[in-house]
Parts: structure tokens; C-alpha cells; sequence
């Protein structure tokens, strides 16, 4: 949701709560927006808790990460894809990388909060004569 949409609609609740209630609408309207705060919240903590359970920098599969990844994605909406925190490999632009088993990465950056662009990196064939990893 954009954030100026959903600051504005608290404000007319809050507003029209007072208007149409007095002062109890403005205390509900003011209780319905600190528990919208709280699952905001709450949905956060779970992706970082989630997240942390793994791996730093770890995917089940790089390809498919890098598929779902759209621009202008925040952080919190690529870490379920990716199941891990990314590993930190700069500052400006914020970059975060991923690999898998295979070897195959991940690199995203992020300006503003935002993902601006990511990239994949495919690890070297296999060499002539070795069989190549089951997928």
C-alpha cells in the first residue's frame, strides 16, 4: 500500500470519527490505526525471524529468486522469496547477494529501500566429461 494513501485514510477516519462521534469516534479511530501499526509490524518481525532462521546469503534456488524479483520491491518483499538474509557486499548502492547449492547468484541492489536492479550469475558448466548436477 502506498504510504501517503495510508496515512491519508487515517486521517479522515480520524477526522470523520470525531466529527461523527465526538470524542469516542476519536479514540476508536485512534485504536483502529495503532493495531493497523501493530500487524504492520508484527508481518516485519515474522520476515526477518524467518529469515534469520537460515543461512546468511543462502536461496533454494537462485534462478527462480531472480525471476520474481520486480523493481521497486522493498526488502521485507524479497526476503520470503529468497528465504534468508542476503549476505551485505556494499554500501551505495545497497547491495545484497544470494547463492544456492549449485553455485548460481543473486546480486541485488537497492537504492532508497527500493530494489533498482538485480543481476544473475551462473556458475561455469560443468567441465567436458563430468556429469552435470541433477536438477
Amino acid at each position: 500500500m502506498n504510504p501517503l494513501l495510508g496515512w491519508g485514510l487515517a486521517a479522515v477516519a480520524v477526522v470523520g470519527g470525531f466529527l461523527a462521534y465526538g470524542w469516542q469516534g476519536l479514540v476508536l479511530a485512534l485504536t483502529m490505526i495503532v493495531f493497523w501499526l501493530l500487524l504492520q509490524f508484527g508481518r516485519a518481525l515474522r520476515a526477518m525471524r524467518d529469515a534469520a532462521a537460515r543461512p546468511l546469503g543462502t536461496t533454494d534456488n537462485a534462478l527462480m529468486l531472480h525471476a520474481r524479483l520486480r523493481p521497486g520491491m522493498r526488502l521485507l518483499q524479497i526476503l520470503p522469496l529468497a528465504g534468508s538474509l542476503g549476505q551485505k557486499v556494499g554500501d551505495d548502492p545497497e547491495t545484497f547477494l544470494w547463492t544456492d547449492v549449485g553455485g548460481d547468484l543473486v546480486r541485488v541492489q537497492l537504492r532508497g529501500g527500493r530494489l533498482v536492479a538485480t543481476a544473475l550469475e551462473r556458475a561455469a558448466a560443468a567441465a567436458p566429461g563430468e556429469t552435470a548436477r541433477p536438477t
